[in-house]
């Protein structure tokens, strides 16, 4: 899988990109990540890739021409057109099913805003989809950006030891993840649960399902309506 980040700022996504369990990945080749600047795509010799909004309204606005030379040089360098998702808080809120399905695309482009946000008529002409990680503003994309990338990518077969390893969870299957303990055993007068301790496998899978319901309609009684 090809996943390419469009920013003003490659350097803070590298950073992110080279490290843990994704830096391993992209290491082993089991996806292609990187960071491609806008700012090489403009036309304006003092590298400027923002202007002021037609209308009035504060802060300045990211151009449509450096946006859409960076995306047709990706297509141009891949032979092939990905599909191109802009983060943005007035995008469709980001969930780990829509992380399973992206995960199955051969290749993402994901274009980070920066200012008060992309000259509409780019949006409106080159993006398949708009994703938002919460109903919060943040000062770019890149942050959004580099959440989507570490959800998929951890998603790719042999980039986990096994499915198991995500797929028990939160949100893969619709419910929180049960309680995990590790030793020791008894922590300032609190003990492991007496059942993960002991050796029988069906009943420590039937506690976790129990536990994984119990803080699910506890912590998020949503999820659970969204099932019925």
């Amino acid at each position: 899988m090809k996943i390419e980040i469009l920013t003003l700022f490659p350097e803070m996504c590298e950073a992110v990109l080279s490290a843990s369990i994704v830096g391993r990945a992209r290491k082993e080749g089991l996806v292609e990540l990187n960071a491609r600047n806008i700012r090489d795509y403009t036309k304006d010799k003092h590298r400027r890739v923002d202007d002021a909004p037609y209308g009035g309204g504060y802060g300045m606005i990211m151009q449509a021409q450096p946006v859409a030379d960076c995306f047709a040089a990706l297509c141009g360098d891949w032979g092939e057109r990905p599909h191109f998702i802009y983060l943005t808080p007035q995008g469709k809120t980001l969930t780990q099913q829509r992380c399973r399905e992206l995960a199955a695309y051969p290749a993402l482009a994901l274009l980070c805003g920066h200012y008060e946000g992309v000259d509409e008529r780019v949006i409106e002409a080159l993006v398949d989809e708009e994703i938002s990680v919460g109903d919060y503003v943040l000062t770019g994309g890149e942050l959004p950006a580099l959440a989507l990338c570490d959800a998929i990518t951890r998603l790719l077969p042999g980039v986990l030891p096994a499915a198991e390893a995500f797929s028990d969870e939160s949100h893969f299957a619709g419910l929180l993840e049960y309680p995990q303990y590790t030793r020791p055993p008894v922590w300032e007068g609190r003990a492991v649960p007496e059942v993960l301790t002991g050796g029988h496998h069906g009943k420590q899978q039937q506690w976790k399902r129990e536990q994984s319901l119990e803080r699910t309609r506890r912590k998020r009684p949503d999820l659970l309506e969204e099932q019925e």
